[in-house]
């Protein structure tokens, strides 16, 4: 067994080859590396699935019972200061690291379609593979310093993949964006990671808790400081796991490709502040007032990110806020202390949030051909309706994962949001009735998403054909200027019957098994339309979001316990978590009687079942009986008179619609007084600073020219002004002398 922990550290590297092989291949021989591109998202899922099963053996390990295991090597000895790189293994390390190997395959082999049209495909895979590296190292970090450093490379590939469609301003925009709010968390967490260096003198995590807890008993520290630095750290998680006040990247995030959502803004990257908390929170039980504070921000969250996504019309963007939301729930779990709850949302949320974005993504997929390929279209859920007749099998995947995040038993997030909301009865009454709800308006915007996508009628009806032709769906990728050239006007989607590659360095047709399932017909109205259905995405596109279904029924029986008599003890995750929860005096043993069981659930499902109801009676028949885009539209503008009242209805829209106006208020607070101090000093520098400096040049340059028509070439002449100016200064010198 501890042979095979030594070779742990091989699990970060594993997908690396990939990015690396890639880069050298479009640097030496392009043609070449694009000619066999398909072979690289082989290659990737191969790789990420030979790490999934090295994490899996380690997970089995940790689950019979194997104690923690930390391997280290020197990296710089000099004098007193030591510096050590290697790979911790615990049940933490083992929980994120098949969550990242597991969701990762499953995006990689969705994205093989997904991005199939696209020319930056291989630039995609080479991010992708990068990303799980730096991941999987992050989560395998035996100290702050190695934590750090991937995570800088986390962050660094969340911006390269936020903007991987560079050309689109927006998409620019949301990766800078990101990148600043994010330096904000990470410039704490540097100076969290050198404020304990300096009460402890050392890195290593096992270390530090242990010095942290000597010098507490011992009265050795400063506590004030201990906190600051504590409170540095937690910054670095805020900003990196979209809480507020550092939530505002995460919306804008969404202009990357659907699959980046799926596996860096649902699973991966923003659970990465998550485990960043539940690694040091051994630190911060033992420091006064960082886990107050901790579910403090963590309820903020939670209620800010559902009403935001309350009346937001972009399915992504919901999506996003409800990520927010339940991210919030995690960290209020670590505040309160319920660590085995925290990490078993982490688990189920994980597996059912990417599901959501990869059905989203299915769900764009088949409204492009109609509305184009433009993001506020074919993303704008006002525009949809009617959907299930269309793509069933999406709007099944959509809608288990809907349920589970509703809160719906059996599913996967009913077991795990049930329990935190039990803990938080036990922290805080005003902290539990938040979170429940909280958990009423997350079954009513989820339901809601459901509804208006797939319920009713299709309420785009018909498309100008000119707009279609010249809609980016038929130039396939971004930066592509080839088109399928149309035979008949009237059934556009003919095309020459003109063999293209698929392995090919030009821009890439439309996939043969897309083709195939679109249909057609046309009519007249006052001019003439083509219509054209919804399709159902390719089966690589629909394997991915079965097997994620699978995970969404069953991933929550790992953590079911009743301690009665004759029943079944599912509950793998206490024994994974015991030997991480003995190391803060955690219970590990958790455990609930049928009685107490049922009395909670009917509780939190009676909430959830009630914002279900409330959702089918705004959405269920209001949306479906528009079939005119510009009456839709103008609904939305007006309100629903029908259903809410003016009033409330108004507060409700522009408090979502306007994202709380938190980015206002940075834009007006922050961005607008930083650049009218940057214009003051700008301009102190040009009229004061340079123009000192350009007024001593211009007045030498004048007196100069002044003394130069003063000189007559008389030495006589020369002598007498000297003197005259020798017995002025004399003249004076006396004078103030004497007086």
């Amino acid at each position: 067994m501890e042979h095979t922990y030594q070779y742990a550290w091989i699990i970060p590297f594993l997908p690396l080859p990939v990015t690396m092989l890639i880069g050298f291949g479009l640097l030496l021989i392009p043609t070449a590396t694009k000619n066999i591109r398909r072979m690289w998202a082989f290659t990737s899922v191969l790789l990420l699935s030979i790490t999934l099963g090295f994490s899996s053996s380690l997970s089995i390990q940790q689950i019979n019972g194997s104690s923690i295991y930390q391997y280290l090597w020197s990296w710089t000895i000099n004098n007193d200061f030591s510096l050590e790189f290697g790979h911790l293994i615990d049940p933490l390390t083992s929980i994120m690291s098949v969550l990242i190997t597991t969701v990762g395959i499953m995006v990689l082999i969705y994205s093989d379609n997904y991005m199939s049209h696209d020319q930056g495909y291989l630039r995609f895979f080479a991010y992708m593979s990068f990303f799980n590296a730096s991941m999987l190292g992050l989560v395998t970090s035996s100290n702050l310093i190695q934590i750090y450093i991937f995570w800088e490379l986390v962050g660094m590939c969340s911006y390269l993949l936020i903007g991987f469609w560079f050309t689109r301003p927006i998409a620019a925009s949301a990766c800078q964006k990101a990148f600043v709010t994010n330096r904000v968390g990470d410039f704490g967490l540097l100076l969290g990671i050198l404020g304990f260096y300096c009460i402890t003198g050392n890195f290593e995590f096992r270390d530090l808790f242990k010095i942290v807890n000597n010098l507490i008993h011992s009265n050795g520290f400063n506590s004030l400081f201990a906190t600051l630095c504590a409170l540095l750290l937690f910054v670095g998680a805020i900003a990196k796991s979209a809480q507020f006040p550092l939530h505002v990247w995460l919306p804008d995030a969404m202009e990357g490709p659907t699959p980046i959502s799926a596996l860096i803004h649902a699973a991966t990257m923003v659970a990465a502040g998550i485990f960043l908390v539940a690694r040091l929170l051994p630190l911060f039980i033992v420091i006064p007032y960082i886990m107050n504070f901790i579910s403090l921000i963590g309820i903020i969250t939670v209620l800010l990110g559902a009403t935001l996504a309350l009346a937001q019309r972009d399915i992504k963007r919901s999506l996003a806020y409800s990520t927010m939301s339940q991210l919030g729930y995690i960290m209020l779990a670590l505040g309160i202390g319920s660590y085995r709850a925290a990490l078993f949302h982490l688990i189920t949320h994980a597996y059912s949030k990417a599901l959501l974005f990869l059905g989203s993504g299915s769900i764009i997929h088949s409204m492009e051909p109609i509305v184009g390929y433009s993001p506020d279209k074919s993303q704008n859920m006002v525009l949809m309706g009617g959907l299930k007749r269309y793509v069933p099998i999406t709007r099944i995947t959509f809608l288990l994962g809907t349920l589970s995040l509703c809160g719906i038993p059996p599913l996967a997030c009913f077991w795990s949001k049930d329990e935190i909301l039990n803990d938080s009865w036990l922290y805080s009454p005003i902290y539990a009735i938040i979170a429940c709800f909280t958990a009423g308006l997350t079954a009513f915007y989820m339901f809601r998403m459901y509804l208006l996508t797939f319920d009713g009628n299709l309420r785009v009806h018909f498309q100008n054909y000119s707009s279609i032709k010249n809609s980016s769906f038929y130039s396939i990728s971004l930066w592509g200027k080839k088109a399928p050239k149309v035979v008949n006007r009237n059934l556009f989607l003919l095309t020459q019957n003109t063999k293209v590659s698929f392995f090919s360095k030009d821009t890439y047709q439309i996939d043969h098994n897309i083709r195939n399932q679109m249909r057609y017909f046309s009519t007249y109205f006052r001019n003439k339309y083509t219509y054209m259905y919804p399709h159902e995405s390719d089966n690589t596109m629909l394997f991915p979001l079965l097997v994620l279904v699978l995970f969404t029924l069953f991933i929550g029986s790992i953590g079911i316990h009743f301690d009665q008599e004759g029943v079944v003890d599912f509950d793998i995750l206490s024994k994974w978590l015991t030997p991480w929860t003995n190391l803060f005096h955690g219970n590990s043993n958790y455990s609930v009687n049928w009685y107490e069981f049922l009395t909670n659930a009917i509780f939190s499902v009676s909430i959830a079942l009630f914002g279900l109801f409330i959702a089918s009676i705004f959405y269920g028949s209001a949306y479906s009986s528009f079939n005119n885009l510009h009456l839709i539209n103008s609904f939305v503008k007006r309100g629903s008179k029908r259903t809410l009242s003016d009033q409330i209805k108004n507060m409700v829209y522009n408090w979502s619609y306007n994202r709380g106006y938190i980015d206002i208020f940075y834009i007006r607070v922050f961005l607008m007084s930083i650049r009218g101090l940057s214009e003051l000093i700008q301009f102190f520098d040009r009229r004061i600073i340079d123009g000192i400096t350009n007024g001593l040049g211009v007045a030498s340059l004048f007196i100069g020219e002044g003394i130069k028509y003063t000189g007559g070439g008389r030495i006589s002449s020369y002598l007498f002004l000297y003197l005259s100016y020798v017995l002025i200064f004399l003249f004076l010198l006396i004078f103030f002398i004497s007086t």
